[in-house]
């Protein structure tokens, strides 16, 4: 072999060699760039996305915070993942533990940081938007104006000028961002979920015709009563009363009526002023709703105890418990005992609950 030829193969060698060593560097490099910048215990970090915000920012900000080691090799990784276009504006639980391609994924699915409300049976429309408000999903005021607008209601297919009865009390879990129309279409979609297909024609009999009607009633439950195996009574004698064509003469529709001006005590006046709600001046179920029923009151009106009951008064003695009557002498005679702690007392009841 030549003294040149040996010289071309050194050179060979020695760039192949050279070659090698790049390579393995930028695969270094790029493991490095991409791997995960903290150990095995690192904390949970809660990372934003903004609305709007481009891989640039989102990198910029992942790398200040020590979630990834370079902004660079985190949208290198987006481009060759094709995930650039992907990325989601919320709340994501991180870690300096994962790596960049896990942290990409994260903010592509999840998972999403979630906050909980809970709205409580009987509640109104304003004091969801004051709950809502107060638990940083958003404004008191936009809230009021949505749930009170025909426009939004429209929207929703609620057949009626508000959202009010149609905000399903129970606890919810979103994800940021949160907007006042998309917490409100959760809440009305839930609603929708504890609505029959179909009314028992045993139901449809006494007025209730449609759920809008069953909603209403079923508020009216919901607020006249806090004891579980009394609501199918409740129920009963309201749907006895709707048969006979008598007025329901429930006090919560009338402070409903009165509104915010309600200051805690029903007069003789608030009786007689009329109102759309005002269930001892109108005849029939009000208008609509009068707060947010809960499944056990949906249910309440949809299979009332079996009863001829038209009366019910509160038991002083015994809070929040009632008792029913089927005529109006034994009404007077419970009122007179229960309430005002004169007169004899009536015969003994023990509702049983309600099959």
């Amino acid at each position: 072999m030549s003294e040149q030829t040996q010289q071309r193969g050194g050179a060979l060698r020695a760039l192949a060699i050279a070659g090698l060593v790049v390579a393995l560097g930028a695969a270094g490099a790029w493991q490095w760039m991409t791997g995960a910048p903290g150990g095995s215990g690192a904390p949970e970090v809660v990372f934003v996305v903004p609305p709007g915000s481009t891989a640039q920012r989102v990198g910029g900000e992942l790398e200040e915070l020590g979630l990834i080691r370079s902004a660079r090799g985190f949208r290198l990784l987006l481009r060759l993942k094709g995930d650039a276009r992907r990325l989601r504006a919320g709340e994501f639980a991180l870690r300096a533990s994962m790596d960049a391609g896990q942290v990409i994924d994260a903010l592509i699915r999840g998972p999403f940081v979630l906050h909980q409300v809970t709205i409580p049976e009987g509640f109104s429309a304003r004091q969801i938007a004051a709950r809502l408000a107060a638990e940083g999903f958003g404004t008191e005021e936009k809230f009021r104006e949505l749930m009170f607008s025909a426009a939004f209601a429209d929207r929703l297919d609620i057949p009626g000028p508000s959202l009010e009865g149609y905000l399903f009390p129970t606890t919810y879990s979103f994800s940021r961002p949160f907007t006042e129309e998309r917490v409100l279409s959760a809440m009305v979609a839930e609603t929708r979920k504890h609505l029959p297909p179909v009314i028992p024609e045993s139901v449809r009999a006494r007025g209730i015709t449609d759920n809008h009607k069953l909603l209403t009633l079923a508020s009216i439950v919901e607020k006249e009563t806090g004891v579980p195996h009394e609501r199918p009574y409740i129920a009963a004698v309201f749907l006895n009363r709707l048969a006979k064509g008598m007025r329901l003469e429930t006090d919560p529709t009338v402070i409903y009526g009165i509104g915010e001006d309600y200051d805690g005590n029903i007069r003789r006046k608030d009786l007689e002023t009329w109102t759309p709600y005002n269930t001892y001046r109108i005849k029939g179920l009000p208008p609509g709703p009068i707060a947010s029923p809960g499944a056990e009151a949906i249910d309440a009106v949809l299979h009332p105890a079996e009863a001829d009951y038209l009366f019910f008064v509160a038991k002083q003695s015994e809070h929040g418990v009632h008792y029913f009557s089927e005529t109006y002498p034994l009404h007077e005679q419970a009122v007179r005992y229960f309430q005002l702690g004169k007169g004899k007392a009536p015969p003994a009841q023990d509702l049983k609950p309600a099959e």
